[in-house]
């Protein structure tokens, strides 16, 4: 096959499945650590790799955790944010949502207006200075229950304090465990606020989860929805009424959800006509990028690059984007793609 890493790497990509504090390239987190000296995260970049290296899903939530653990004051948090979008733009990112659990920093004693205005600050300088619109989703963390929903819920929905950049509200952290349908009205107010629904579901648990995500709370895409292909009736639901998927490949491969890549389910959402968007979730801590992962699934679906393009196409349709910035960004990669196939 045509290596396809040149044409992805120019080609204009919007990215709605990436964490916050997942996105944290080793040189930030381990400048963080240094910041902390009471961590026992590694403040040796070269050493981060190995610390990055997970035994299984809730091995890699306890190391996320502790990443997190050093997002201690708003220059963090501001530091943080304008860097995760500096290495978007590196690889032609040209709209984000990016998942932030804030509670986990308001817990943690940063003060509530502080973050929103430290993450809105690294918003508005990435897009002047680099050219990427970011917009925010909070998530809940499913594994702090149901008082850190209910703060989420709060700080995403609070006039003067929710941050302009948010569109949607999500569930985060472990599944097994952590039932979808005990959210419900945390969801239920912030989509009565104008918020869209992106839980994660299917990723470590059976199609059910997916389903409670779907009926429970309303989702509009999944985080994930590896277990989707386990039922055809969801899988045709999902088709249907063109709810995408966020599909992550190296992530389910270095949290041990799926074993081998080559058994990653993604074919088989594709076949069955799902909407399915490729997402790099965690990607320094799994070792890749986005454009790795377009990388990925080209040679999972078989894709040339016109196939890459209508692949970075779903994003874009299944983004929150207002209707003229997908149109823009929509034909930017047909030019992108026009061009490169005319060489």
């Amino acid at each position: 096959m045509t290596d396809l890493h040149p044409f992805i790497a120019g080609l204009p990509k919007a990215e709605l499945h990436v964490h916050h504090v997942g996105s944290a390239s080793p040189r930030i987190v381990a400048e963080l650590a240094a910041r902390h000296a009471d961590s026992k995260v590694p403040t040796d970049p070269e050493a981060l790799a190995d610390y990055f290296t997970f035994t299984d899903f809730a091995h890699f939530i306890e190391v996320y955790l502790s990443v997190v653990d050093l997002i201690r004051t708003p220059e963090d948090v501001r530091l943080l944010t304008y860097e995760v979008a500096r290495d978007m733009a590196r690889q032609n990112v040209r709209y984000a949502e990016l998942t932030i659990t804030p509670f986990s920093s308001t817990r943690r004693g940063i003060d509530e207006r502080a973050f929103m205005d430290a993450i809105e600050d690294a918003r508005r300088a990435a897009e002047a200075e680099f050219g990427t619109v970011l917009r925010w989703c909070f998530d809940i963390p499913g594994e702090a229950g149901l008082d850190a929903a209910a703060e989420t819920a709060r700080l995403a929905t609070e006039d003067g304090v929710r941050p302009e950049g948010l569109v949607s509200f999500g569930l985060g952290g472990p599944e097994i465990g952590v039932p979808r349908p005990q959210f419900k009205p945390y969801f239920d107010r912030a989509i009565a606020a104008g918020l869209h629904s992106v839980p994660h579901s299917g990723e470590s648990t059976g199609p059910q989860s997916i389903w409670d995500a779907l009926i429970d709370l309303r989702a509009e895409r999944i985080g994930h929805g590896t277990s989707a292909t386990q039922d055809p009736a969801l899988l045709k639901h999902l088709a249907e009424h063109r709810i995408a998927l966020e599909v992550c490949p190296t992530s389910n491969l270095a949290t041990r959800v799926v074993l081998d890549l080559d058994q990653h389910p993604i074919k088989e959402m594709v076949a069955a006509g799902v909407l399915v968007t490729v997402n790099s979730d965690d990607p320094p801590m799994f070792g890749s990028d986005l454009n790795n992962e377009y990388a990925v699934a080209a040679r999972l679906l078989e894709l040339d690059e016109q196939g890459v393009a209508d692949l970075a196409k779903n994003a874009v349709e299944a983004s929150f984007l207002d209707p003229a910035g997908k149109t823009k960004l929509a034909g930017e990669i047909d030019d992108y793609t026009a061009k490169w196939l005319a060489r």
